[in-house]
């Protein structure tokens, strides 16, 4: 199953992600997000992404373009679990490990297809 998301979705995930009242800081950072997700042809070999790749990209969208004033890593996390739940899969990372995945992209630039073959040996 494709699951195409909108901004709305992403609000919606965001609001039960965080605690805090948090007002977008960058709009255009969430439209990024979820253009990235609907491209049909992420590589030259693969033409049909799944949707582990499609959360990778929103995941890595968000991590890395911060559009709120904080908790951006809560909102990456929160954004590619609820992703692929909604699309019927689930994940189940050991502890810690989701964190660290979203840290290594905000900070050591590890590449949209490195998150997404991570959540794939996540998959359940």
């Amino acid at each position: 199953m494709v699951l195409y998301i909108d901004v709305p979705w992403l609000l919606d995930v965001q609001e039960r992600a965080t605690s805090e009242d948090l007002a977008i800081a960058d709009y255009s950072a969430l439209v990024a997000a979820v253009a990235r997700h609907k491209t049909r042809m992420p590589t030259l070999e693969t033409s049909d992404p799944d949707a582990a790749w499609r959360a990778a990209a929103l995941l890595h969208t968000i991590a890395r373009l911060e559009p709120l004033p904080f908790r951006n890593s809560l909102f990456a996390a929160a954004i590619a679990t609820q992703y692929l739940h909604d699309s019927g899969e689930g994940v189940d990372p050991p502890y810690g490990a989701l964190p660290n995945l979203v840290r290594k992209v905000r900070d050591e630039r590890v590449s949209v297809y490195a998150v997404a073959e991570q959540l794939r040996v996540w998959r359940v």
